[in-house]
């Protein structure tokens, strides 16, 4: 395959890639998936991962079919690649795709669920060493001698299930041998430190030439010793080498010239002489050890290979199963059949629980047929198997979040990985149209809109659309027009849906296929916080709650000119309301205290 072949390598980019990497290499890298490789090569590292998720899963991502899907989708990587363990790691997150494979999704659920029940299961000092080790790893370029110290660290831990039986399989023995080997080379020069003799050789060859760099203060300091004739200045100076270096006596009486002429031409022939003496010498040994420990690397070569690879996709598969445990994530179930549908039980959103988690309230929903019976009490009813919904209620009520909620489940689900629920099933999507609400009034938007989440519907195949306010882009009529039309459109493509809209009353009457959400405020907490149940009610038009919002307001208010035109919209959404919502938040807040 030509390197222009691959989306998003044009004359330019190839040029780049082929002078820095050449064509193979150059095409090795972006079916590789290796960003560090394009970077390095001078590409931008957005644009470097924007070519491998197409080069490395071109169909999934077809399967975002709104910029709003692909903001989504980028928003999720971003919060898994907080947990990678390497900078490869997490590159290699930043391409992961949606997967159009169903045996390709439930090999990587199972190497991550594998990975999160072994990490789960090791002590937290365990951890931390190989945390550590990963560290070295990452700090060191991905070396073969921090990978053969990672793989002996995961060895350590005694980590041997799913992706880790890759290491657990090694033999110890033999990894410590490469990692001697490795620690003792580099770049086929011999480390300080590896071999006692070629270290003695060198401390002296640096002595040697420190002593030929100030030889006329030698002289000057074997003179003020007492040295008298040339037997005695013969003898301190052979004393003051033999102290001073490790160079036996028979090395330094050969390389004492005979024929000098004074004292100056004999100490400089006699350094030079041993400079190039231990010069030699530490080429031959230097050569000798090299060879050693190079058929050391060489008898243990399989062994270290297999640990470069095992380690690289334990690092990626590591990274999930902590992103995984972070927010408590389960497998997803899969299921088969034409009939598209999808369920969630106690599902989280991942956006809420970043900043508090202890705070996002799950939820419950389904579309299609699904097998939930198990709602949260005070849930007026099991969902139905409408394949459409509409989904009303309070202002901040959470209708939003449930879009995403859905999204976030959706799209980590087929890209292979655990979900924020205590159960999730599914049918696999071909397109998901997720649409954030967009206050943008004008003709342009509403086009842009329509061009972008009915095309998805027409083409075929299953499709789940998550519309957020659709008459937020134009007048309340058009609006209820069209989002009907959006309605019946999505019932007869036989695609599921969620529309949350304020206009459920101009909705009517919907097809058999759809049905009416509702999500409800409750009042006002002391603190005039308001109060929220956001797990939806079925079958139940959710009303917008003004009156609490305008009680807030009244309470709030310090100016007197303020407070009487709040008032004033108390009237209007009735004051008996009002005062009585003022009243319940100071009782409860008594209660409280």
């Amino acid at each position: 395959m030509r390197l222009e072949e691959y989306w998003g390598v044009g004359p330019k980019t190839r040029a780049t890639l082929v002078e820095e990497l050449g064509n193979e290499r150059a095409i090795r890298a972006i079916e590789g998936g290796d960003v560090r490789a394009l970077a390095d090569a001078g590409l931008a590292r957005g644009r470097a991962t924007r070519i491998l998720r197409r080069a490395t899963g071109g169909a999934g991502m077809d399967v975002l079919a709104t910029s709003d899907a692909r903001s989504a989708y980028k928003e999720l990587l971003d919060l898994a690649v907080e947990h990678a363990v390497t900078q490869r790691a997490a590159d290699r997150i930043r391409v992961l795709t949606p997967l159009t494979d169903r045996e390709a999704v439930e090999d990587r659920l199972d190497d991550v669920l594998a990975a999160r029940d072994a990490w789960a299961d090791l002590t937290e000092t365990d951890r931390e060493a190989v945390l550590a080790a990963y560290e070295r790893y990452d700090e060191r370029a991905e070396s073969e001698h921090a990978a053969v110290e990672a793989a002996l660290a995961l060895l350590e831990a005694g980590v041997d299930s799913g992706p880790f039986a890759a290491v657990a399989d090694l033999e110890r023995e033999r990894l410590e041998e490469a990692a001697e080997a490795l620690a003792a080379l580099d770049d086929g020069r011999v480390r300080e430190g590896a071999d006692e003799e070629l270290d003695r050789y060198r401390a002296a060859l640096g002595t040697i030439e420190d002593m030929d760099a100030n030889a006329l203060e030698l002289i000057e300091e074997l003179r003020d010793d007492g040295v008298r004739d040339v037997g005695q200045f013969r003898e301190a100076f052979e004393d003051h080498l033999l102290t001073e270096t490790e160079v036996t006596i028979d090395r330094v009486r050969e390389a004492m010239p005979t024929d000098a002429t004074d004292a100056t031409d004999f100490v400089g022939a006699t350094l030079r002489t041993l400079r190039s003496d231990l010069t030699a010498a530490i080429d031959e040994r230097e050569v000798l050890v090299a060879s050693d420990l190079k058929g050391t690397l060489a008898d243990n070569r399989e062994a270290v290979d297999q640990a470069v690879s095992a380690v690289d996709d334990i690092a990626l598969h590591l990274s999930l199963a902590r992103f995984a445990l972070e927010y408590d994530c389960t497998r997803p179930v899969f299921r088969d059949g034409q009939d598209a549908a999808v369920s969630v039980v106690n599902a989280r959103n991942l956006t809420l629980a970043v900043t508090d988690e202890e705070a996002v309230q799950p939820v419950t929903y389904a579309l299609g047929e699904h097998t939930v019976t198990d709602v949260p009490a005070g849930v007026n009813a099991v969902p139905g198997e409408e394949r459409v919904s509409v989904l009303t209620g309070a202002n901040s009520g959470g209708k939003t979040t449930l879009l995403e909620t859905l999204c976030q489940i959706v799209l980590l689900a087929m890209m292979g990985l655990p979900v924020p629920a205590d159960r999730a099933e599914m049918t696999p999507v071909d397109a998901l149209v997720f649409h954030r609400r967009h206050a943008s009034f004008n003709a342009g938007v509403l086009e842009s809109t329509l061009r972008s989440i009915v095309p998805p519907l027409s083409a075929g195949g299953r499709t789940l659309m998550l519309v957020d306010e659709f008459e937020a882009i134009t007048e309340p009529g058009s609006a209820a027009d069209l989002l009907h039309g959006l309605v019946t459109l999505t019932v007869d493509r036989e695609a599921l849906g969620v529309f949350v809209t304020h206009l459920a009353d101009d909705l009517e009457p919907l097809p058999p296929e759809a049905r009416v959400d509702g999500i409800f405020a409750e009042g006002l907490n002391p603190d005039l916080e308001l109060l929220v149940d956001y797990q939806p009610r079925f079958d139940t038009v959710g009303r917008s709650t003004p009156e609490f919002i305008v009680s807030r307001l009244v309470a709030n208010a310090d100016d007197r000119g303020e407070r009487v035109g709040f008032e004033t919209l108390a009237e209007a959404v009735g004051n008996d309301v009002v005062q009585r919502t003022l009243a319940d938040a100071r009782w409860s807040g008594t209660e409280s205290d």
